[in-house]
C-alpha cells in the first residue's frame, strides 16, 4: 500500500532501521515505499538522529484531527489540480532543501513562494497558508533575504510582497560558486602554514584545486544557461524542453 499513510508498525520499523544505519533508501525498500515518504516522516519528525516511532505517530494523529476540524485555509483550489498532491509535493519539496541544511520553517516559506503561481506572497498569505505565527515568517523572511534567494517590494496597495524572481536561482547558483571560490582561497593559505612539503598541505593544495575548478565551472555553466530561468511556458508545447 505505497499510497496509504504509514502505520504504527511501519514507523516502528523505521525507528529500527535508523537505529541499525540503514540509508532512507533501503528502509523504503523494506517497506515498499517510495524513499520520499521516509525521508520526509523523518525529517518531519525529529530527524534521523531523534525520531520516534511514537512520538511521530501521535504527532501525525495529532495532525490528522487538527486537519478535521480546522476551517480550511490556505491558497484558494486552482482548478485542474489535486490539492492533496500539491500539498504532498510541497512537503516533498520543504524536506528537501531541509536535508540541504535550510531550517524547517525557512524551507516553508520558501516552497510556497516557489510554488505560488505569482512567485510572491505577503507576510499574511504565509502565516494564512502555513499557519504560523507572523514571528516566524519574519525570521525566515530574513534569513532567505540574508541569502539573496527572495526580495522585497511593494505592491499598489503599499503592502509588502517577498518574491521569488526568474533570476533568483542564478543568483543563488553565483552566490554558492564564489563561496566555492573562497573554500579554496582559505585552503590555499593553509599550505603555506602547514608547510607545502606536510601531507597535509598536500591535502589542502587538492581541495583547493577541486573547489577552483568547480567554482568555475558553476560560475560558466550559470552564465551559459542563465536565460532558461527566463523562459515562459508555450500553449500546448512542450514542457520539457531542450536546453539547447
Amino acid at each position: 500500500m505505497p499510497g496509504g499513510r504509514l502505520t504504527q508498525q511501519e514507523r516502528q520499523q523505521i525507528s529500527l532501521g535508523l537505529a541499525d544505519g540503514l540509508a532512507y533508501a533501503e528502509i523504503a525498500r523494506r517497506l515498499e515505499r517510495p524513499t520520499s515518504t521516509i525521508t520526509r516522516e523523518v525529517m518531519r519528525n525529529g530527524g534521523p538522529t531523534s525520531y520516534r516511532s511514537d512520538l511521530a505517530h501521535r504527532a501525525t494523529e495529532r495532525r490528522a484531527h487538527r486537519r478535521k476540524q480546522a476551517v480550511p485555509r490556505g491558497p484558494a483550489h486552482t482548478p485542474g489540480r489535486d490539492d492533496e498532491a500539491v500539498r504532498e509535493y510541497e512537503e516533498t519539496f520543504t524536506t528537501l532543501l531541509m536535508q540541504q541544511g535550510m531550517p524547517k520553517m525557512t524551507a516553508r516559506v520558501l516552497t510556497c513562494l516557489f510554488t505560488s503561481d505569482a512567485g510572491s506572497l505577503t507576510a499574511s498569505d504565509l502565516v494564512q497558508r502555513l499557519e504560523v505565527s507572523p514571528a516566524s515568517v519574519s525570521k525566515s523572511i530574513a534569513f532567505l533575504e540574508e541569502q539573496g534567494l527572495i526580495r522585497r517590494e511593494r505592491d499598489a496597495g503599499r503592502r509588502e510582497r517577498y518574491l521569488v524572481d526568474d533570476d533568483v536561482w542564478y543568483q543563488s547558483t553565483i552566490a554558492s560558486a564564489r563561496g566555492t571560490a573562497q573554500i579554496a582561497e582559505v585552503a590555499r593559505q593553509g599550505v603555506a602554514v602547514l608547510g607545502r612539503e606536510s601531507p597535509a598541505a598536500a591535502r589542502l593544495e587538492n581541495i583547493a584545486r577541486f573547489s577552483d575548478f568547480i567554482s568555475e565551472s558553476m560560475l560558466r555553466a550559470a552564465d551559459q544557461v542563465r536565460d532558461i530561468l527566463h523562459t515562459k511556458p508555450e500553449a500546448g508545447g512542450d514542457a520539457a524542453g531542450s536546453a539547447d
